[in-house]
């Protein structure tokens, strides 16, 4: 069969799920083309030849890009086999099934794919009405990234001494064994993950290192899931490829748990760690069942830097429980913590996102808050129930975007958002607190990371 994977949106990687599921497909005989529509052009006549078409959905901004696409598929060829899967697609079957997707997988997804694929006739294919969630362990194949763009192509890393780096992107695990309510990964896994095997991970490393990747993402929802198989990984990685350097994200509530893996993280080459603080509010994180406090994260920072190791915070700033109050003091806290430079812009944007499947709309207090399910927008639309909050987002949001176009400094966009936020206030304006200089200089990417979040034309309706 001639099979089509596409990927619209990835943030600023080549994306594994194209490329793990394409050596799946091939090892069957099946021949694979890979289109990543994030740097390169929809190739029409591929597609008008294809038997089946599978769009690779990992987040709201590839659903809400894809949409477009599958029409145009459609016109192309009406007779291919449609499929989305990734971790948005089950959660948007309803809205991709209108769509004309015949086939909509989530989970373990590749194993599913090779199925689909070695039993469609094309002819008359009925595809199901409900999605297929796959929650079975895996033998996972090397990825095949043969066609895709290369990875200077996509986003890279500059040092802190102004060096470029060219930035792989692997997965060591999929799925989540926490329940946190906000989180896109749990209505598909409900707090199950599974690991992809050491020797798959390191060649696709080794071969991402042939290609020239200089550093590694490990794209995990939290690398430390499975502490010891990471720590045999980057051990291993290490043992490989000595000037490799990596980046992986986990919660505080791991950072804490498993400090004492945090000395081999930096050890064997991790430059930084990215943890999805979200708040430093406590009220906040427990309605969002965090499993940290404010107390834990201040523990965490304290002992990556004991350890030597950046850490990345991230934030969903903008909840229905903010206010301009507790705005500032997170705020203060970025700047008398010594993590403005640390923290991207993007981040003091954010507002929570509230997707099909939500485990937020099993509280009676955002099932009063939100408007009906937007069909376009794929989400619930929300209202802040102070309207100076909505507009300080509005506003931030509107700063960090001419701020990104411009080059502007980290330091720089925190002492705007600043000023707007105490304009907003029925009081005089504070001053600005000291911001407290970083103890370790921070990497950055081109493309800073981010989640949950409600999206924004200006980020093509990004994640």
């Amino acid at each position: 069969m001639n099979v089509i994977l596409i990927s619209t949106y990835d943030l600023g990687h080549q994306p594994f799920g194209l490329a793990s599921p394409a050596a799946w497909l091939r090892a069957e005989g099946h021949v694979v083309t890979s289109l990543d529509l994030s740097v390169a052009m929809l190739d029409e006549a591929a597609v008008s030849a294809a038997d089946m078409v599978a769009f690779y959905l990992p987040m709201h901004t590839a659903t809400r890009l894809a949409a477009p696409v599958i029409e145009h598929v459609n016109q192309l060829n009406p007779e291919a086999l449609l499929c989305a899967y990734g971790l948005y697609a089950p959660v948007n079957h309803a809205h991709l099934r209108r769509l004309g997707i015949d086939h909509i997988v989530g989970g373990e997804f590749e194993g599913r794919l090779v199925e689909i694929a070695g039993n469609a006739t094309g002819v008359g294919f009925v595809g199901h009405d409900r999605p297929t969630v796959v929650l079975e362990k895996q033998r996972f194949r090397v990825p095949d990234r043969i066609g895709l763009p290369g990875l200077a192509d996509y986003g890279d890393l500059t040092l802190p001494n102004g060096v470029k780096r060219v930035v792989g992107y692997t997965e060591a695990s999929r799925g989540c064994k926490h329940l946190c309510r906000h989180c896109p990964v749990v209505p598909v896994y409900g707090g199950r993950f599974f690991v992809v095997q050491r020797d798959a991970v390191l060649a696709d490393i080794a071969r991402q290192v042939e290609a020239g990747a200089q550093h590694i993402t490990f794209g995990d929802p939290d690398f430390l899931n499975g502490p010891g198989h990471a720590r045999a990984v980057v051990e291993a990685l290490h043992s490989q490829h000595p000037t490799l350097t990596y980046d992986i994200t986990v919660k505080v509530e791991h950072l804490l748990k498993h400090a004492d893996m945090l000395g081999t993280l930096r050890d064997t080459g991790c430059l930084f760690v990215i943890s999805a603080f979200e708040s430093f509010d406590d009220p906040a994180l427990a309605l969002l069942e965090k499993g940290h406090t404010r107390a834990d994260a201040l523990t965490a920072i304290d002992k990556c830097r004991a350890e030597g190791l950046v850490l990345v915070p991230t934030f969903v700033a903008f909840t229905p429980w903010l206010t301009l109050e507790t705005y500032e003091d997170l705020l203060t806290t970025i700047a008398g913590l010594g993590l403005v430079e640390a923290v991207a812009p993007v981040q003091l944007a954010i507002r929570l996102l509230i997707p099909h499947g939500s485990r937020l709309l099993e509280l009676a207090a955002v099932q009063d808050m939100v408007a009906p399910f937007d069909e376009e927008k794929l989400f619930y639309p929300w209202r802040h129930p102070d309207p100076r909050v909505d507009a300080l987002q509005r506003d931030v949001e509107a700063i960090v975007g001419t701020a990104s176009e411009a080059g502007t400094s980290r330091a720089a966009v925190f002492i705007q958002i600043w000023e707007r936020l105490q304009a907003g206030f029925d009081r005089p304006a504070r001053s600005l607190p000291d911001i407290v200089p970083g103890i370790h200089p921070v990497p950055q990417f081109s493309e800073p990371w981010y989640c949950c979040a409600e999206p924004t034309p200006r980020q093509g309706y990004a994640f």
